[in-house]
């Protein structure tokens, strides 16, 4: 029998590294989504906490954000031509296939073993989109990842569990807000109720707790103002 596996962090780092591992072994990257290190850099990360210490990422933007989204700010560069054309909705383009080639290789540097595409609300369920998402992930190479979607935005329970069990997804959710299209391949985010200067309750935590599969692997992720906190009181309370 699959053993239960939870995995509880933050969004990012946000202390010293040093402290964080004392407390916490697992994060999710955020860097990658905006403009991904080099893979010198994210080596360096990996070799700078535990051996067991686990590091999921945000696949880059370009796969998933389209040029007119405010993120590329942070790019800190202009789009070329081809790049606006092609970027983002998981075109089949040579952009978006190498944005890909750039989060494999990211993946690779941490040892992560679970991706997230983070979808902006704009990426609606129109049958262009379905259809980009089905042949994006039919043609690459996932390499042993797992491959976890956040839809936002006016998406169907039932469009969002047939996409996720035909092209083997997690849906990533925050369970607060919505349930989980896969119960049994949790991935949360969890960004506050009512916003983001929120601390969890412990009666929350322990319904969070609830809510996570009895076997196999889950990650619970805190993006909140109390995030490092509450993922301490988390693990406590879970019994890890």
């Amino acid at each position: 029998m699959q053993k239960r596996e939870i995995q509880i962090g933050t969004c990012g780092f946000r202390w010293s590294k040093d402290e964080y591992a004392e407390h916490l072994d697992c994060v999710e990257i955020q860097h990658t989504f905006y403009k991904p290190p080099l893979v010198k850099t994210l080596e360096k990360w990996r070799e700078e906490m535990p051996a067991d210490f686990e590091f999921t990422l945000k696949a880059w933007q370009f796969i998933t954000h389209e040029a007119g989204s405010p993120t590329y700010r942070r790019l800190k560069r202009d789009l070329s031509e081809k790049e606006e054309r092609e970027a983002g909705a998981f075109r089949s383009s040579d952009t978006v296939n190498e944005a890909w080639r750039v989060t494999l290789e990211s993946s690779k540097a941490l040892n992560a073993r679970t991706v997230l595409f983070q979808c902006p609300a704009k990426f609606t369920q129109t049958k262009e989109h379905i259809a980009n998402l089905r042949k994006f992930f039919k043609r690459i190479d996932r390499e042993g990842l797992n491959c976890v979607w956040e839809p936002r935005g006016p998406w169907g329970d039932k469009v969002i569990k047939k996409i996720c069990d035909d092209l083997d997804l997690w849906h990533c959710t925050d369970p607060f807000v919505r349930p989980t299209a896969t119960p049994d391949r949790c991935y949360y985010r969890l960004h506050g109720i009512g916003g983001w200067r929120y601390k969890y309750e412990d009666g929350e935590l322990e319904e969070l707790a609830f809510l996570l599969p009895k076997k196999g692997p889950s990650y619970v992720f805190f993006n909140n103002n109390e995030m490092f906190a509450d993922a301490i009181r988390f693990r406590k309370i879970v019994g890890i």
